[in-house]
Parts: C-alpha cells; structure tokens; sequence
C-alpha cells in the first residue's frame, strides 16, 4: 500500500501537540510495509527513516497567515488560565480567517497536490491528519473524482475539535463551513464521536484510538524514585476541577509528600513542585522517578465514550502506576484496579496516594499490567493495523 499522507506538522518545534502522536503512527505504518509520503500542512518538511517527505507548497503564505492570525487573536480578550467560558460558534474573524485560507492557500495545494498525483499515480489513498479541513473545502471531492482515489481524514482531536465543543482560546475551528462528505471515510480518536461525526455529514465514520510506541516510550533506570506524585501536561482548561482535587487539594492535606509537576498555565497548584522541561528523556526520567503519576483527562473527552487521548498509553507504557480522574470509556484500554486506577474526588484521591505510596509492591504490580496491556493491544503499531483495514475496505 502507498499512501500520501497531508499532516498538521512534521516539526517537534511546531506547537501542535499530536505532532508526536502522527510520527509514531506513521512509524507503526511504515513497520507494516506502508510506502508513505508526507507533506506537511504547517511548518517545514521533515524527513525521517519512515516516511518520503515533500515540501509544503504554500510554507511562506502558511506562516505570514498564522502571523496574522496570531496577531488578531493577540488583540482579543484574555481567558483566565482555567477558564471554560463559551466563545462565539463561528465569529466574524474565523469566517474572515477561513475566506483568506481558502482564497489564498487552498488553490497552492490544489496544485501541489495534483502534481504529485500526476507524476504518481500508483497512491492507493490520500490521507489528510488534522489539518484544518474548512481550509481546504472542494478540495478531497476534486481530487477523489480526478484521480479516482479514496481520500480520508483523522481528527485526532475529537469531541474537542467539534462545533458543539467550545474549543480552545488557541485552537482553529476546522468544521465550520467544511462539508464532511467529500471525504470516503471519516476516522477519529473516538468511538462516541463517530455518531456526533456521521451527524456533521461524514458519510462513514471509524476509530483509532491513540497508542504509545514502546521502543519510544519505555522504562528508564533511575537512582531512585524521589518524587511521590508527578504531573505533566499543559494547560487548566476543561480540567481545572480535577487539577485541584487530584493536585492542588491533596498536596495541602498531604505535606510529607513530594509532588511535582511539569507543564505551563496549569495555575495553583498548591504546595507542588515545578520541574523544568529539559528534552524528552528528561520528561521520561520524571516519570520514572515518580511513585504515582497522574492522568488528568480534559473534560471534553473523558465525557465523551471512549475518546482516546495520548497520556495514558503513554504512562502505561513506560511502566507507570496511573491514576486517573473519571473518564468515560477507560475501561475499554486499562482495566480499573488493575491496570490504572480512577478516583471520584479529592478525598479518595488522597486515600489512594496515601496507600500506594506505602505499598511498592502494589504499585510495582500496576504498572507492569498497564505496559503489558500496551504491548498486547494498544502500541502505534496496532492502531497502523487498523488503520490499514479500514482502507482496504474502500480500494
């Protein structure tokens, strides 16, 4: 199988967080005989040992619009870290962003895209990864009809990315003004979301859920494990409520313990301890060194069944005793009590730091079940195998 693969970014430096997640999946593709070319939608072409890549045909006009974009954004109201107050469902700015992306850049790829078409022909399928699909609208039509090729997009951001989410202050809207049924398949990250998606207009709606790559995320040795509890993500929105209860609260009731965490605009977080950002290994180490780590799922998707999220495959991975704040759906990757562990409040978030912090072995027990679930069912490599099949059913 050949697929040409438009993604949201290629570069680390980018900020778009499943930029990380889109390498090992394509990692996972590649160690499945996948032939895969990427263009990348925002920043520079990166190569890798996995994948072709080709340039990003509009990369000047991409970035002097995300500078603008950036700039008017700049000049709007400041939400409060935490905050989770509704924003206009399609403002008079998305709508001028969007006309200005689809005047100015759309037709760059149009071309682009053609040409690589043209020059080869042999791509069983197109697959854009989260690019901002109302950039874009009369595009997949175009080419599916052009080249008779099945075109399919991954959100990986679902129910967060959806019109009926409030969004985040930095995010793009990407659904409003686009028209789901130019593609042959919508996939995403969560199995609630394909009724929500088929509701938008996809014509068919699948799931991938996220994976961790062992060989990435694995096991580090460390002199000792010297923190007790360890969080690491960014941001309050939609999960300020659980940062106090499962942080905030019991790092007060709990001063002979050693928390510690590692992430931006995460605000109060009590008597917890910031730790600088070094480079992966480094994150790696931290989760190493720590007792307990925490898996504090944004609202949006814990509410939403079986919406799929990077950090607990991760964890698992890497051999972590997690524990969670409620998330509709967990059940269906980690076994509750086994293989992660989910409190309903701040009080039994104490309870249960207090007893595993004084039980290594049951901590020791939990995190080796989670790692051996990813192997068994949930690395970067299983989900390609999914991914696969759901394309086979349209060549």
């Amino acid at each position: 199988m050949k697929l040409l693969v438009v993604v949201s970014s290629l570069d680390l430096n980018q900020p778009f967080s499943a930029t990380p997640a889109w390498w090992q999946l394509m990692k996972g593709l590649y160690e499945l005989g996948v032939d895969l070319v990427a263009i990348p939608y925002q920043g520079a072409a990166v190569e890798s040992l996995w994948w072709r890549s080709l340039p990003n045909p509009a990369r000047r006009q991409g970035n002097a619009f995300k500078a603008l974009r950036d700039a008017a954004r700049s000049l709007m109201p400041r939400r409060e870290i935490g905050s989770e107050q509704a924003t206009p469902e399609d403002s008079l700015s998305d709508r001028a962003i969007r006309t200005a992306a689809q005047t100015l850049i759309a037709p760059i790829w149009r071309r682009h895209l053609e040409q690589i078409l043209t020059r080869e022909p042999d791509f069983d399928a197109l697959l854009f990864l989260t690019v901002p699909l109302n950039h874009l609208t009369g595009l997949p039509r175009y080419l599916s009809d052009k080249f008779d090729l099945p075109v399919f997009y991954l959100d990986g951001d679902v129910p967060a990315s959806l019109p009926n989410m409030k969004g985040f202050a930095s995010g793009f809207r990407i659904y409003q003004g686009a028209d789901l049924s130019e593609y042959t398949a919508f996939i995403s990250n969560s199995g609630g979301g394909e009724d929500l998606l088929r509701e938008l207009g996809a014509r068919r709606a699948h799931t991938v859920w996220y994976g961790a790559d062992p060989d990435v995320f694995s096991p580090v040795s460390v002199a000792s494990q010297d923190l007790d509890v360890f969080f690491y993500g960014h941001g309050r929105e939609y999960r300020s409520e659980w940062i106090d209860r499962m942080i905030t609260a019991p790092s007060r009731q709990m001063p002979a313990a050693r928390f510690a965490a590692r992430g931006l605009n995460l605000g109060d977080l009590g008597h917890t301890k910031l730790l600088p950002y070094l480079s992966f290994s480094k994150l790696r180490e931290y989760v190493c060194r720590s007792r307990i780590n925490l898996c504090i799922t944004r609202g949006a998707h814990a509410s939403v069944y079986a919406s799929s999220s990077s950090r607990p495959f991760e964890l698992a991975a890497m051999g972590a005793c997690i524990v969670a704040n409620p998330y509709q759906g967990i059940a269906e990757w980690f076994e509750p009590d086994k293989e992660v562990i989910v409190v309903q409040s701040a009080a039994e978030a104490i309870d249960r730091y207090q007893f595993l912090l004084a039980n290594e072995r049951e901590r020791t027990a939990i995190g080796q079940a989670a790692r051996e679930r990813v192997l068994k069912q949930h690395t970067f490599r299983h989900r390609a195998g999914e991914l696969i099949r759901i394309i086979k059913q349209f060549l």
